[in-house]
C-alpha cells in the first residue's frame, strides 16, 4: 500500500476541505480518468483496491495512473482510553481528494475494458464519481 517513505512531522492536524480541485482537475496521461464530485479522505487501501480492480479488468493492456498520493497520516486513540494524554497514533495514511480531483486515468485499452474498469474502481469508493474523457485541442 502506498505510505510517505520519510515524515518530517509524523502527525498532522485534520484540516479542511473546502472549495473545489483547481489542479489535478484534468486527464492528463491517459484517455479516460475517475473524477471525484465530493470531498473525502481516500485510504491507502482504498486505492490499492480500485487500482487492483482496474488492472484485473485491463488484463495487462494499457496503463493505469493513480493521480492521488496518501500522504495526510490519520490518527486515533486506543479503545477505552482516557482524554488527554496527547494526540493518538498514526492508525493509516489517506489522501485528501476534494471534487474535481481526477483519481485515476486509464490509456492503451478499449473505451468499453476502460469504462468498465473504472466503474469497478468507483465501486470501491466511498464518494459519488463519474468518468471524463481527455479533452482534446486542435492545434493550428
Amino acid at each position: 500500500m502506498l505510505q510517505p517513505k520519510r515524515f518530517k512531522f509524523p502527525k498532522m492536524h485534520r484540516g479542511r476541505m473546502r472549495g473545489k480541485a483547481n489542479r489535478g482537475a484534468e486527464v492528463h496521461f491517459g484517455e479516460f480518468g475517475l473524477q471525484a464530485l465530493e470531498p473525502h479522505w481516500i485510504s491507502s487501501r482504498q486505492l490499492e483496491a480500485c487500482r487492483r480492480a482496474i488492472v484485473r479488468e485491463a488484463r495487462r493492456r494499457g496503463k493505469v495512473w493513480t493521480r492521488v498520493f496518501p500522504d495526510k497520516p490519520i490518527t486515533k486513540r486506543a479503545a477505552e482510553t482516557r482524554m488527554g494524554k496527547g494526540k493518538g497514533s498514526v492508525e493509516y495514511y489517506a489522501a485528501v481528494v476534494r471534487p474535481g480531483t481526477v483519481l485515476f486515468e486509464v490509456a492503451g485499452m478499449p473505451p468499453e475494458v476502460a469504462q468498465r474498469g473504472l466503474e469497478l474502481a468507483a465501486a470501491k469508493l466511498p464518494i459519488r464519481t463519474k468518468i471524463i474523457k481527455r479533452i482534446e485541442f486542435l492545434s493550428e
